[in-house]
C-alpha cells in the first residue's frame, strides 16, 4: 500500500479509513469484478453511505485463519430483481399453498444472520459474515434499516433471508435453509412485502442460478445507479 492505494496484480484500488469517502465508481476494477476500495470500518454510517452509492462490503472470514481486510464492491453487471418480475416455480407454488411454514418478519434478525454465516456454500471454505459484520448489521436492524424474513416449522427457525432497506430500494444480503424450500418461501414473502411497500428494485449483487430462477437479471452499472438514485430520493 502506498499513497492511499493498494497495488494489486490487475491495477490499484483505493485504501480508505474512517474519514475517507469512497472513490468514484468509475475507479472500480474490472478484474476482480467491481472491487473499488479496501479498508475502512463497518459502522452504520459507513455501511449506509456505501449502499446509497451502490457499494457493498464482502471479504473472506475464517476463524481459523487471519481474515482479509474489508473489501468494498460495485460489480458490473449487477444482478437485480424487480419485484413485479418475480417468478415462482410450479413446485414452489404448491409448497406455498400448503402453508407448511409460519413466516414472520423481523422477529430474530441476529439468529438469521448467524444461521446464514454457518450455511455451507459450494467452493467456499469460510464466510463473509463475520461476528463484526453480524454486530454491524444488527445495529442497522435496530435503526430500522435492516430486515429479515423467517420461516418457522414446529417452533424452530428453519430458513430465512435478510438485507438492507433504504427508502424504496432493497439490498439482499444472504439466505439459509435447514428444511427444503424454507428459504425460498421466506424470500417470496419478503419480495411481496417489499412490493407492498413500494420497493422498486432488489439488489442481488451477483448472478446465481437460484436468483435467475426467481426472475433476477443482470443490468449494467449505469442503469443500476440510475434506478438506485431515483429509489432512495
Amino acid at each position: 500500500m502506498s499513497n492511499g492505494y493498494y497495488q494489486l496484480q490487475n491495477g490499484r484500488v483505493a485504501a480508505i479509513d474512517g474519514d475517507c469517502d469512497f472513490p468514484p465508481l468509475s475507479q472500480a476494477l474490472t478484474e476482480p469484478n467491481g472491487l473499488i476500495a479496501i479498508g475502512g470500518d463497518l459502522t452504520a454510517a459507513r455501511l449506509l453511505s456505501a449502499y446509497k452509492q451502490g457499494i457493498f462490503p464482502w471479504f473472506d472470514y475464517n476463524p481459523l485463519n487471519l481474515s482479509e481486510p474489508i473489501m468494498w464492491w460495485s460489480p458490473n453487471p449487477r444482478m437485480v430483481l424487480f419485484p413485479e418480475e418475480l417468478k415462482v416455480s410450479v413446485s414452489l407454488k404448491k409448497t406455498l399453498k400448503k402453508n407448511l411454514f409460519d413466516v414472520h418478519l423481523n422477529t430474530v434478525f441476529r439468529e438469521v444472520m448467524i444461521a446464514c454465516s454457518k450455511a455451507s456454500r459450494d467452493g467456499q471454505a469460510g464466510t463473509w459474515i463475520s461476528p463484526e459484520m453480524i454486530d454491524a448489521y444488527c445495529e442497522l436492524h435496530d435503526l430500522g434499516d435492516a430486515i429479515s424474513m423467517e420461516s418457522w416449522l414446529e417452533g424452530k427457525l428453519v430458513g430465512g433471508c435478510y438485507g438492507i432497506k433504504i427508502s424504496r430500494m432493497f439490498y439482499g444480503e444472504s439466505m439459509f435453509h435447514h428444511v427444503t424450500d424454507a428459504s425460498k418461501v421466506a424470500f417470496v414473502h419478503l419480495v411481496n412485502h417489499l412490493k407492498n411497500q413500494g420497493v422498486g428494485m432488489i439488489d442481488c449483487q451477483m448472478k446465481t442460478p437460484l436468483l435467475t430462477s426467481f426472475g433476477g437479471r443482470e443490468i449494467n452499472r449505469e442503469e443500476f445507479m440510475q434506478n438506485l438514485l431515483k429509489l432512495i430520493e
